[in-house]
């Protein structure tokens, strides 16, 4: 293999490995979001809405 075809060789694989990771990056950003929004969805909802058997009853076995 002379030097020009290693050449493209190692530059296509670099640029396949820039590819893939900048997929990976967009995934993980979206994935942070969507777990961001989630958290926020739940904080939402417990602070609308009481738990329906918290302080309705008082455990006296001990």
């Amino acid at each position: 293999m002379d030097i020009a075809a290693a050449s493209m060789i190692m530059s296509q694989a670099h640029v396949r490995q820039q590819a893939s990771l900048a997929v990976m990056d967009k995934t993980m950003q979206t994935s942070e979001a969507k777990g961001n929004q989630v958290v926020q969805m739940l904080q939402q909802s417990v602070q609308s809405v009481p738990h329906p058997t918290h302080g309705g009853q008082i455990d006296l076995k001990g």
